[in-house]
């Protein structure tokens, strides 16, 4: 299958954690993300061709209690390297400017320099 990221995925060195903004409930570990998707892992798979409203703590970028929400449909899902995990890859939705520049500073602060 053609890779149609027109964005180089970005792991991150910190795995922050993901819940679903509306039920409160842990959904994953983010694994990498670009300002166009992002990646879970989880122990439970997660439902595909579903919207969910993420929100992940991002305080360690501001310095106060500031979170990131996003919205996101869940495309993919497959088992880990790690068979005891799943991973989720997710499509963002609504990405406004500022909230890309929040993710670049993410990924400035917490991805591998490859």
């Amino acid at each position: 299958m053609k890779n149609r990221r027109s964005e180089k995925r970005r792991h991150l060195i910190y795995y922050l954690q993901v819940f679903n903004s509306e039920t409160d409930q842990f959904l994953g570990n983010l694994v990498d993300i670009t300002p166009e998707g992002l990646m879970l892992t989880s122990e439970r798979p997660i439902e595909t061709g579903k919207n969910f409203k993420l929100r992940m703590n991002i305080q360690f970028l501001a310095q106060k209690e500031m979170h990131l929400d996003l919205n996101a449909e869940s495309r993919w899902s497959s088992t880990d390297v790690n068979p005891n995990y799943f991973d989720t890859g997710f499509r963002l939705q609504d990405v406004d400017s500022e909230t890309k520049l929040i993710i670049d500073h993410l990924i400035k602060e917490l991805g591998f320099n490859d």
